[in-house]
């Protein structure tokens, strides 16, 4: 138990790989474990692409924000939420599929991301190093063309995968205090007090991630979580998802 819950608590996101391919099986066996997670109501909603290195990646990577490790990681994956063959399943059976909804979209996206954390965790247990890839969503129409998605699929986010050359520090995490609560979210409390117990805890986290920046970058970055958080929620956030998933079939009730 010791064993497992030191690799969890250890995981960082791995951006420079060595130059060393990953055997084919242990993918196939990575993904045979992803495969193994949770699935809501057995929908198995995950489909993985497997992006072998030259034009496509790439372009991937382009798309992405210009992510060089996207392009020079040994393996790159990309996890769909898929319905399109549950689609195929109902016309096997002549009924037509009562899609489009929200709950759909939920439960599809959750079904990725158990499927890619079994991924992660496995090739980690295994060595390897990581990095999830959201920025597949910043042109996701784009990234759905080169994969020749159908409807009822869409790309969900992208993993690199590769033995790791650099060694970060673990990236500390917000207090047990904020993140685990007992029996309703306010504990028994006031919203008001609640609120105060939960920013004196930030201000103390705040000054821990200041640190970790200094560390990490030789002072070159000094920034608090409540100041980066605050600063992001400033922007847009891909405001063109919802047109794209709905015209994928998705969100529509």
């Amino acid at each position: 138990m010791q064993d497992v819950t030191h690799l969890l608590q250890s995981h960082r996101s791995i951006r420079t790989f060595k130059n060393i391919p990953i055997e084919q099986s242990i993918v196939e066996e990575l993904i045979r474990s992803g495969q193994a997670a949770a699935t809501s109501s057995f929908i198995q909603a995950c489909t993985v692409i497997q992006i072998s290195p030259g034009a496509k990646r790439e372009k991937l990577a382009a798309l992405a924000g210009h992510q060089s490790y996207v392009n020079k990681a040994p393996v790159f994956l990309v996890f769909c939420a898929d319905m399109h063959r549950h689609q195929l399943a109902c016309e096997m059976h002549n009924v037509p599929i009562n899609g489009g909804y929200t709950e759909q979209l939920l439960t599809t996206s959750i079904d990725c991301a158990l499927f890619a954390q079994n991924v992660v965790i496995g090739a980690e247990a295994l060595g390897l190093g990581i990095c999830y890839i959201g920025g597949i969503r910043n042109d996701i129409a784009a990234v759905s063309s080169l994969l020749a998605l159908p409807d009822l699929v869409f790309p969900v986010f992208g993993l690199c995968l590769g033995y790791p050359d650099q060694d970060p520090e673990v990236k500390p995490r917000l207090p047990l205090s904020l993140t685990l609560k007992q029996d309703s979210y306010l504990q028994d409390k006031t919203l008001n007090q609640a609120n105060k117990d939960d920013i004196a805890a930030l201000e103390v986290y705040d000054q821990q991630i200041r640190e970790y920046y200094k560390s990490r970058t030789s002072a070159q970055k000094e920034i608090s979580w409540t100041e980066q958080i605050s600063g992001m929620l400033q922007k847009e956030a891909r405001p063109h998802m919802m047109d794209f998933l709905q015209g994928k079939g998705f969100m529509n009730k």
